[in-house]
């Protein structure tokens, strides 16, 4: 999960710009459809009705008088040398989601839920076998060409061309029709998966016209080619200045013909937004310390409970908030890539999770600040808990020959390390698993018997994991396991996690609320060889690729429920990760120039899209820094 989501970032491998997991409809509580899903609707949610009728003015959750103007100065970690967020190829500048619309946009305060957008209105049968979206008057492009329908079918065509990663997540929707003035349907492989009209609704609007025509030097745009030309959008930004590398600022669209919209009233309201690279984070914090950077989102415990006695910190010049958020805690993990031999052995995988102390690092290097995640749906209903019983333990039936005994017999749980003989327990036992997959110590390093040493590389692309890093190193190699930890750029970071080319990299799995279509790019077989999919671990098994197909084709949200808490059993029994760690807050620090409304999004700080520039409080710290 992106760590600043009001960029809508779209330069990693497993974000597709525009696409939220938490795609949704309107749907009774247990997700069955109502008779009259034929009805147009404004808004679609997974998990209930939408808080907000047809005629809302405006969300709770923001100001809707709040002032337009001023700036914010933002930064990115590493590079970029393409404007283009569509193609596999090129390191895409952050913030590029931030020039284009959907058929949808969702509201970070509600639970997998969204609200019409580009279309004024939704549509789908019983089954879910289509749907049909009515594209709003007025919808129109930054060069003031209006959105068409063909303009919607073009993207759906565009998007599948330019990446296989859209080439997956959409290939289920088999054909896009023009069926009215001002309507587009959406026709699906089949009946009764329940999100494929929430995922279309998500759909990037993209310019026929533009795409299809020619640059100022004359020669034929490709989406599927990486390029610095500024995309042709129709969102609430656009590019007004760029340095490859750099630096990007984008500016506010004044007459942008989506901002009376009751969606957008009292978001969007900064003029300019300014981000710039920085190769590596401790250089970025010393420029947000000097007030070079306005906001900052802070991801070290370390540096949360350290780095805030700088003098502007003191004087109060410089605000710092831990605030509460609701929403599934991802899973954070070290990530065993099974595509390499010596992690196709589970024993092998699980002992590499004994070998990490979470309590040390928490106490030690965290500050007491995290959790440990114990499930890929931590803090949800999705979580597996005790053992399967009812509907779980049907669907586990099903798979029973193909998957771990112990899913029926044994909780999973994380190895704990309370005590110094808890610790030396579970080194014992990851001295035990690797003895039984063939590795013993030959001359102070795990080998087996065909002479393979037991070597992995960490790989990294922030200095930050350093210090996390080695300790966890240091317990491997008192095991035997030669560990070297390696750190890259961000672009070479990108290639070699884009082509799977590393042993082991920290990864984040995100969940919404609604589990559904994107669990096959997290896990299923096909995502496994595709490049720049989601699925890092390499996943590629039968049982799992079924338990995924339970869950998008559940038929309520009961047998969701029951369907993930399966598939979440049957991942962690298979020992792919090394979960780290999470926290209920995102802790931000700023400097004191902005005001926010009373009210925040539950699920979301949502900074850059509901908080604004408050020119009084900009004097005052001007002043007060003697400026």
């Amino acid at each position: 999960m992106s760590s600043r989501p009001w960029l809508r970032q779209v330069t990693t491998r497993r974000l597709l710009l525009g696409l939220s997991l938490a795609v949704a409809t309107v749907l009774s509580p247990t997700l069955a459809a109502p008779a009259h899903a034929q009805e147009k609707r404004h808004a679609m949610s997974l998990v209930g009705a939408p808080k907000y009728g047809p005629d809302f003015k405006h969300f709770g959750w923001v100001n809707p008088d709040a002032p337009k103007g001023g700036r914010v100065r933002q930064f990115a970690e590493g590079s970029f040398d393409s404007l283009n967020p569509f193609p596999v190829q090129g390191q895409v500048a952050t913030g590029t989601g931030l020039l284009f619309s959907q058929l949808f946009d969702s509201s970070p305060d509600e639970a997998s839920t969204e609200y019409a957008y580009v279309a004024e209105w939704a549509t789908y049968p019983a089954d879910f076998s289509s749907a049909t979206f009515g594209l709003r008057a007025g919808a129109k492009f930054h060069d003031g060409k209006p959105i068409t329908p063909d303009d919607v079918v073009f993207s759906l065509e565009a998007l599948k061309k330019a990446s296989p990663r859209y080439a997956a997540y959409y290939k289920d929707v088999v054909k896009a029709d023009i069926t009215g003035p001002n309507e587009v349907t959406f026709r699906f492989a089949g009946p009764n998966n329940r999100e494929l009209p929430h995922i279309i609704s998500q759909l990037t609007i993209l310019p026929k016209h533009w795409w299809e025509g020619k640059n100022a030097n004359g020669a034929q745009r490709d989406i599927m080619k990486s390029s610095l030309e500024p995309p042709l959008g129709s969102g609430p930004y656009k590019v007004k200045s760029f340095e490859p590398g750099r630096e990007i600022v984008f500016e506010r669209v004044k007459d942008w013909w989506a901002k009376d919209l009751p969606l957008f009233k009292g978001r969007y309201n900064f003029d300019e937004l300014h981000v710039s690279y920085y190769r590596e984070r401790i250089a970025a914090f010393e420029a947000f310390k000097a007030g070079n950077i306005d906001f900052w989102v802070e991801s070290s415990a370390k540096s949360w409970a350290t780095e805030y006695e700088f003098d502007a910190a003191k004087r109060g010049l410089v605000k710092k908030e831990a605030i509460a958020r609701q929403r599934v805690a991802p899973m954070q993990s070290y990530v065993l890539n099974t595509r390499k031999k010596m992690f196709q052995d589970p024993r092998v995988r699980r002992a590499f999770n004994l070998a990490f102390d979470f309590e040390w690092a928490n106490k030690n290097l965290f500050y007491g600040l995290y959790t440990r995640v114990g499930s890929y749906f931590e803090n949800s209903d999705f979580a597996a808990k005790g053992l399967p019983t009812g509907r779980e333990l049907d669907i586990l039936n099903e798979v029973k020959a193909e998957i771990p005994p112990e899913v029926f017999s044994t909780e999973w749980k994380n190895p704990v390390n309370n005590t110094p003989e808890e610790a030396r327990r579970n080194l014992s036992e990851a001295v035990k698993l690797f003895a039984a997959a063939g590795y013993t110590p030959k001359n102070g390093v795990l080998t087996n018997a065909a002479g393979e040493q037991l070597t992995v590389e960490i790989l990294l692309n922030s200095p930050i994991w350093d210090r996390i890093v080695q300790p966890y190193k240091g317990t491997l190699e008192k095991l035997g396991v030669k560990v070297t930890v390696r750190q890259v750029d961000s672009a070479q970071y990108q290639r070699r996690t884009d082509s799977f080319d590393y042993d082991i990299i920290v990864d984040v799995f995100a969940q919404s609320e609604s589990p559904g279509n994107e669990q096959r790019d997290f896990w299923g077989s096909t995502a496994a060889g595709l490049e720049g999919s989601r699925n890092a671990i390499g996943v590629k098994n039968p049982a799992i690729d079924k338990l995924i197909e339970k869950v998008v084709f559940a038929k309520d949200r009961d047998d969701l429920v029951a369907a993930t808490r399966a598939l979440d059993r049957v991942l962690l029994w298979n020992h792919f990760v090394v979960p780290h760690w999470h926290s209920p807050e995102q802790r931000v620090v700023y400097w004191d120039i902005f005001s926010r409304p009373e009210k925040l999004a539950s699920r979301d700080v949502a900074f850059f899209t509901t908080w604004w520039f408050d020119a009084e409080k900009a004097a005052k710290l001007k002043a007060a820094r003697g400026q």
